[in-house]
């Protein structure tokens, strides 16, 4: 069987690339820019005088974009725009080379989003002038036209129905001028010039400084904290990032405005920099960074991933000079992106210096940074979960311990890092039941004393699993503390998930299980006016409920979760002491007041 070229359906290209391709057919108009500057960039080449001018026409049904640029002869348009996908003669003609940023035949395509039919007028160096016009249902003609005056081509749409809004004067002119705001040409619409060519990071001085945050303020919609000048000469890359003055989500990826060859690209661009780099938006001119497709992102290869370290390496370097030269800056930047600096700090060592010296931390004694953590104590004690330092940071603070909230995102992380960069520095997490240590035992007598409401005291939480020792700590405010240590607490979550689990998953869990028989304490401190009232209650009924009721209390004192057995033990004593506290009718002595 003989072999057959494939047919090309215009309707179903057109319809890929306005309803998969390109985010809004607005691009229309930043491809039919592209090509002008292409063909401009190729007449250079060979004449590097010649005129560099990009002339629009408007009303509301057609459009016509002139350039000065290059001009095609009769084959070449042929080959350039009636053959979708080859691309030998392209190379021939020279649009292939690097300094170009599309692809003439694709880009004019795009056209047909929102017109008709398009006509192209175009004259060469030498050679006629040629006239092809195409239709959206897949037509098109190619012949010689009336010779024009100048070289260069001019590209005329006409709107296709539904379409016209994108040919109406306004419109052209905000597109115009989005896409095309950096071009080094003369872009004029209807006469007037629309644009002016200049980077608003190409200024100098206080100036400069003062248009970039003008610029930030009126097309990002915010006053920078600061502006940090970026250049990767490798990439080409030059452009500035703008420190967002307000926290930003690190969940969020954020997006920058780029530039490929002074042509807008995308207003959304995603992975230019670092993931950690949430606290900044950039805006960039890149020569060197390869495009996707649709031309609205960049293609994420080698050369982006080293220019994305290399951006990484400059907003890192202006963190560490703000160390150095303005600590008050800086003080107020992590105030405002600490959780930006946590997580580059979590694999870069200069960046863990600085937190190390700069970022506070929080503490039961107020917050400090880590330096004078290691300056007043030599250690850092830290607990890793917020709960924990509920639980704890009152009666720590009592008996002169220091204790890190290491609860906040990649706190505790952070703190266990320090020492592979800090000199003598010593991490550890405090454990809760190292507080019993610190506490003052009692006195042989008043222990001896103390052993039936211990002994009443240990039979009424014998239900709840708790040990109750009895301790003479500061605050004396504070009737009791409860204390888990770590152990403990995991294997009573372990046997918790054991009994909900299913017949499969209960057997695994029982294997980790390793039966540990350290409890949970129930400290009394023997220092409060009220426990040792309760120790001297001569009913053991009304002591029994006293002790339940001063468990529940330690338990959400600390913030400690609730199981069912402690609901239970909470509301027994709860309606006990009610029971107790509110007197009961006698109808034998008083008579019924309702009779």
């Amino acid at each position: 069987m003989g072999s057959e070229n494939f047919q090309v359906d215009l309707h179903g290209i057109v319809d890929l690339l306005s309803n998969h391709l390109y985010s809004s057919p607005r691009v229309y108009l930043r491809e039919l820019l592209q090509n002008a500057v292409d063909a401009i960039t190729a007449r250079q080449a060979h004449e590097p005088d010649a005129p560099a001018r990009i002339d629009l026409g408007v009303d509301d049904r057609t459009l016509s974009i002139t350039d000065s640029g290059i001009g095609l002869r009769p084959d070449e348009v042929r080959e350039l725009l009636a053959t979708i996908g080859r691309s030998s003669k392209r190379d021939e003609i020279g649009f292939a080379r690097t300094e170009f940023l599309g692809q003439f035949g694709i880009g004019l395509l795009s056209a047909f989003m929102v017109a008709e039919e398009i006509e192209v007028r175009t004259h060469p160096a030498s050679g006629p002038t040629t006239l092809w016009i195409g239709t959206a249902d897949g037509r098109y003609t190619i012949n010689e036209a009336e010779p024009r005056t100048e070289i260069g081509t001019t590209v005329t749409l006409k709107a296709r129905r539904g379409a016209e809004q994108w040919f109406k004067q306004a419109t052209v002119v905000e597109l115009v001028r989005l896409f095309g705001a950096l071009l080094p040409l003369e872009i004029r619409v209807n006469g007037e010039r629309v644009t002016d060519g200049r980077a608003p990071w190409e200024g100098t001085g206080t100036a400069q400084r003062a248009e970039l945050v003008g610029y930030a303020q009126d097309k990002l919609g915010f006053t920078p904290f600061d502006v940090i000048p970026l250049s990767i000469p490798a990439a080409g890359l030059n452009g500035v990032a703008f420190v967002l003055p307000f926290p930003a989500n690190p969940a969020e990826r954020a997006t920058h405005r780029v530039y490929l060859k002074r042509m807008l690209l995308a207003e959304g661009v995603e992975g230019l920099l670092p993931d950690w780099a949430f606290f900044v938006r950039a805006v960039i001119d890149t020569s060197e960074l390869r495009p996707t497709a649709s031309r609205e992102a960049l293609f994420d290869d080698g050369n982006l991933e080293a220019t994305r370290d290399a951006l990484g390496a400059q907003l890192r370097g202006w963190l560490v000079r703000l160390g150095s030269t303005d600590p008050q800056k800086l003080d107020r930047f992590l105030g405002i992106h600490q959780l930006g600096v946590k997580a580059l700090a979590l694999h870069d060592d200069e960046m863990l210096r600085l937190v190390h010296r700069w970022l506070r931390f929080e503490t039961n004694h107020g917050r400090m940074t880590a330096a004078e953590l290691q300056e007043r104590h030599g250690e850092i004690r830290y607990v890793a979960t917020i709960e924990e330092f509920r639980q704890l940071a009152a009666v720590a603070a009592a008996q002169q311990i220091t204790v890190v909230n290491g609860g906040y995102t990649y706190d505790s992380e952070l703190i266990e890092r320090l020492p592979e960069v800090v000199p003598d520095l010593i991490t550890s997490r405090f454990d809760p039941t190292e507080l019993s240590t610190s506490f003052d035992s009692l006195d042989p007598e008043t222990e001896l004393q103390l052993r039936p409401f211990v002994r009443l005291a240990q039979e009424a939480l014998d239900a709840v699993g708790c040990e109750v020792v009895v301790r003479a700590f500061d605050p004396a405010n504070l009737p009791a503390i409860y204390l888990v240590d770590r152990s403990a607490q995991f294997a009573a979550e372990l046997r918790s998930t054991k009994s909900k689990a299913d017949a499969l998953w209960s057997e695994v869990l029982g294997a980790l299980d390793t039966h540990d028989d350290s409890r949970p304490q129930l400290v009394l401190n023997h220092r409060s006016p009220l426990v040792r009232r309760m120790a001297g209650l001569g009913d053991p009924e009304l002591a029994r409920l006293a002790v339940e009721g001063l468990y529940g209390h330690a338990l959400m004192l600390g913030y400690h979760p609730i199981g069912p057995a402690d609901s239970a033990l909470v509301n027994r004593s709860f309606l006990g002491l009610l029971d107790q506290a509110v007197p009961t009718l006698n109808d034998r002595n008083q008579e019924d007041p309702t009779r």
